[in-house]
């Protein structure tokens, strides 16, 4: 994702001009990694590896989300985005979301030259308020439509969980990646990672 800049829209068979200059400033597509990155070992993955354009895949695990004792979301019917240089990003579907604890953030979105304009949301519970722990595409670009009406997270904000393992955050505080232990990196937001 890059920080929004300014208004634009998209046409159904197009993109705007902002995203069709962001995706060409990639270097790596998952087809080489950089002299940084980590060899993975057996049973780990490199992020590196992972492809730019980005794809969307199927999650096998249940996923649920925390913030303290409440639960927040629980779902067997999640996606993931699996991009070069950072970890899975993952979507619950709206339906298994407890809507009625989010809000739209007055805090204002962001945009990825992939998906779109992102909507974010702030967390509101009896005792604590927290702005800004989760994220929505609702018109996405039309490569990532099965990203709307889905939700996804900051592990860093709220306990974000696959199966029975807690996703750490991504570095950096913007990134919502969640990285889970067969992952080796960096990570996009590391220190050496900007230019990349």
């Amino acid at each position: 994702m890059t920080r929004r800049h300014e208004n634009s829209s998209a046409t159904p068979r197009q993109i705007p001009r902002w995203a069709a200059a962001a995706r060409s400033r990639w270097r790596y597509t998952g087809t080489q990694r950089p002299t940084i990155a980590r060899p993975p070992g057996d049973g780990e993955r490199s992020v590196w590896d992972f492809p730019r354009p980005p794809v969307i895949e199927a999650v096998v695990a249940e996923v649920h989300v925390r913030a303290g004792g409440t639960e927040i979301a629980r779902s067997r019917r999640v996606l993931r985005v699996l991009e070069t240089g950072n970890p899975p990003t993952y979507y619950l579907p709206a339906s298994d979301v407890h809507g009625g604890l989010l809000s739209p953030s007055p805090a204002g979105g962001s945009r990825c030259e992939w998906k779109g304009e992102a909507q974010y949301w702030d967390l509101g519970l009896e005792t604590e308020q927290r702005p800004r722990v989760a994220w929505s595409y609702p018109s996405p670009f039309p490569e990532f439509e099965r990203l709307k009406n889905h939700f996804s997270f900051y592990p860093g904000r709220v306990g974000c969980f696959v199966g029975s393992v807690r996703a750490l955050p991504q570095p950096g505080g913007f990134y919502g990646g969640w990285i889970t232990p067969e992952l080796v990196g960096p990570f996009k937001g590391e220190p050496g990672t900007q230019s990349l």
